[in-house]
This record gives structure tokens, C-alpha cells and sequence, in this order.
């Protein structure tokens, strides 16, 4: 029902788009897959939901643009829709994001279209405060996932590398002691 008021409310035919927001709800975090052998871990859309939760408070704590910053965390691994959680070990993904990200907005207006790809490139780019915060909001989320991983039986030892490339990857000082707490 939320959905059919969404498509009456919008100029433009976005069944498409939503239909690829819909869609990260069946691609799993394969790096929880790959590194730890899990047959169901979270989705991209558990992850990105987490993300924009985690990114409204703090954004909000630090007095930055909240819209902003949740537009870009709802955007942030949209392309993953169609090319599937990638991670490092796949290689450069970035030209195949690209891709995927002009193909899921090109369902949009025009305006609506810059926007999103403005703030998506925002993010990529890490061009500001709002991104550098969503970045390191990102890393956040991975090591609170590794410690319900930890939480619910998964070993330590494997769950250790998220926690490490989450220190090592955030520079915000209030989120590396947020890391830190979940490795501890």
C-alpha cells in the first residue's frame, strides 16, 4: 500500500526503481559469506538500513546535513542492486557501480536523476562532511554486524579481520572508539 501512494505520487513510472530497491533485500554481504562461511548473512538492504539509522544519529550529534547524509546512506550501495555485493577480492568495481547506478536512475526525472548521482558521487568521492561521516558510519555498521556474529557463536578469531579493516578504515575519533568497543 505504501508503495502504490508512492507511484501515484510521483510524476515519473519509478516501479522500476523501486523494484531495485527491493531487489537489495535478496543480495547477501558476500564478505560475511566468503570469510566466514555463512550460508544466510545479512542483506545489502539489513546493511544499508543499519547504515542510515547509525549515519541520521550521528550526522544529528554533529550537526551535519542529516538529509543529506540519509539520501546518500540510502544511495550508498544502491548500484548493488544489480551487481551484487562486490568486495575487495573481486577487483575494481567502480566502473561497473558506475554502470549499475546510470542504469536504477535513469528510471527517475531528470532532477531527481542529478540529485541522487550528485550525492552518490558525494560518497564515492568523499568529497564531504556528510560522506567522510558515511564512510566511516559504514565501518561501523561491519564491526556491530561482526559483534552479533561473535554474539550469536561465530569465532572470534574469524570475526577479527572486520573489526581490524573497521579501525583501519574510519578516521572519525568517535567512531574508532565505537569500534572498539564492539571488538572488545
Amino acid at each position: 500500500m505504501v508503495i502504490q501512494v508512492c507511484l501515484k505520487a510521483t510524476p515519473e513510472n519509478s516501479d522500476l526503481f523501486f523494484e531495485y530497491v527491493l531487489n537489495l533485500k535478496t543480495k547477501p554481504r558476500r564478505g560475511w559469506q566468503k570469510k566466514l562461511g555463512l550460508k544466510n548473512p545479512e542483506s545489502v538492504a539489513d546493511h544499508a538500513y543499519c547504515v542510515a539509522a547509525i549515519a541520521m544519529v550521528l550526522s544529528d550529534s554533529k550537526k551535519l546535513d542529516s538529509e543529506k547524509i540519509l539520501k546518500m546512506a540510502i544511495l550508498h550501495d544502491l548500484a548493488e542492486s544489480i551487481t551484487g555485493d562486490l568486495t575487495p577480492e573481486d577487483g575494481p568495481k567502480q566502473k561497473k557501480e558506475d554502470a549499475a547506478m546510470k542504469k536504477i536512475l535513469s528510471t527517475l526525472n531528470p532532477p531527481i536523476r542529478k540529485q541522487y548521482w550528485l550525492l552518490w558521487n558525494q560518497y564515492k568521492k568523499n568529497t564531504t562532511r556528510e560522506a567522510k561521516l558515511l564512510h566511516d558510519v559504514d565501518k561501523l555498521e561491519m564491526a556491530m554486524q561482526a559483534k552479533q556474529y561473535q554474539k550469536m557463536g561465530y569465532s572470534r578469531k574469524k570475526l577479527e579481520q572486520f573489526f581490524d579493516s573497521a579501525l583501519k578504515k574510519s578516521n572519525d575519533l568517535q567512531i574508532k572508539k565505537m569500534i572498539l568497543r564492539q571488538k572488545h
